[in-house]
Order: structure tokens, then C-alpha cells, then sequence
């Protein structure tokens, strides 16, 4: 069973989506919270698998609630954050924030439902679309940012052609395509260099792969 937890200051939206989860045979809604202090404390108590974030909530934000619950080792959900706004003011800080994808609010429950189970497998729900508003958020914010390259040295010269391919956006069916392999063995690249970077998953790979400079916007 997957476990998630639910994070908004709307009751209405918090029901909504239990009911549309609960009615699936692989998911539990373990818990709900109202604001992002009380997302946080909820996350240590119940500990899911994942956490369905709405960023403006009071006390304490979405974004804020995630960086926090992203640094913390006791806690090991994944996060996707809930949204109706436009995301161009704050996908890259989510992202950096340690988000694994954003869904919107009028999504249907069995776009819900696969969310979930998408971001609980480990991977990023990153639509091309969001993608492309990341590319030119660092285009904007200028070049690099990290300040050591050093664990890039870790990766293979394959390894590191898909972290590339991937930090421009493609699918793993894509790159697969574009090196002439299978799914599968792009699925066990990126799960490499995930782990030698230390990063939770391809989310934070894209973002990691730009701030290092490897990947720059308009290559």
C-alpha cells in the first residue's frame, strides 16, 4: 500500500481528494494537515509514503513545509505539490526545495491516483511543460550555481550522457531511443546516478545537473 498524507488549509479539497484516493486498491490516505508546520509534524508522526502539498497555506508555506521535510533524515516522503496557479513563480524553488512534481487541483482521480503512484515509485512527475519553465528559470538566474563539480566525477561517461538527455527533458522512452537501448537500462541508469549524486530522484537530478553547469540552457 501506498501511503499519503494531505496537506491543505481547504477542508473541501482535503475530502475530495481522500475520497477519490481511498477508492483506490493500492493507496491509504493515512492523514491529513491543514498548514505546512502542522505538514511537517504530521510527515514525522505517520510517516507516508508520500505528501500532497498546496503551497499557499497559513502558518507556515508549501515550499517551505517541503525544504524542511526534505532535510530532515527521519523522514522519507516524496512530495508533490498541489497547485491552481501559474507555476513560473515558484517551480525552480520548489524543485530545489526538494519537490518530485506538481499536479493540479482539477486533476481527475485517476490522474490523482497515477501521481501518486508515479512519484511513490520514485520517479518525477515533470509534464515537458514545467520542464521547459526550469530551463528558463536558470536561463534567467544566469549560469551555475553550485559550487563544487566533484560529484560528477563519480559517473560513467554513460551515466552521465543520461543525466544530460534527461535534464533536457526527455523521457526515459526518449533516451532510450536517442542511445539505442532499452527502457529498462535507461531506468537502471538513472537509478545509478541518483544514488552516486545522493539525490532522491530525477526531479533533484535536473535541478543538480543545471546548477552544476553540466547542463546549461540553450544547449
Amino acid at each position: 500500500m501506498i501511503r499519503v498524507m494531505i496537506a491543505d488549509d481547504q477542508g473541501m479539497v482535503r475530502t475530495g481528494f481522500t475520497v477519490f484516493l481511498g477508492a483506490q486498491s493500492d493507496i491509504e490516505v493515512v492523514g491529513e494537515a491543514a498548514d505546512g508546520a502542522q505538514a511537517v509534524e504530521r510527515a514525522a508522526e505517520l510517516r507516508p509514503d508520500v505528501i500532497l502539498m498546496d503551497v499557499r497555506m497559513p502558518v507556515m508555506d508549501g515550499l517551505e513545509a517541503t525544504r524542511i521535510i526534505a532535510q530532515r533524515e527521519d523522514i522519507s516522503a516524496r512530495i508533490l505539490i498541489l497547485t491552481t496557479f501559474d507555476l513560473d513563480d515558484y517551480v525552480y524553488e520548489a524543485l530545489r526545495s526538494g519537490a518530485s512534481g506538481f499536479l493540479l487541483k482539477d486533476a481527475s482521480a485517476v490522474q490523482l491516483a497515477e501521481a501518486v503512484r508515479v512519484v511513490a515509485g520514485g520517479d518525477a512527475l515533470l509534464a515537458p511543460a514545467v520542464t521547459r519553465r526550469l530551463i528558463r528559470e536558470f536561463a534567467r538566474l544566469g549560469g551555475p550555481r553550485a559550487p563544487s563539480t566533484r560529484r560528477l566525477g563519480q559517473l560513467t561517461e554513460r551515466e552521465t550522457e543520461v543525466l544530460v538527455l534527461v535534464s533536457r527533458g526527455l523521457s526515459n522512452q526518449e533516451v532510450a531511443g536517442k542511445l539505442v537501448v532499452s527502457e529498462q537500462t535507461v531506468k537502471t541508469h538513472v537509478g545509478r546516478v541518483l544514488t552516486k549524486l545522493g539525490l532522491r530522484d530525477r526531479a533533484q537530478a535536473i535541478v543538480y545537473a543545471y546548477e552544476t553547469g553540466l547542463v546549461r540552457p540553450g544547449d
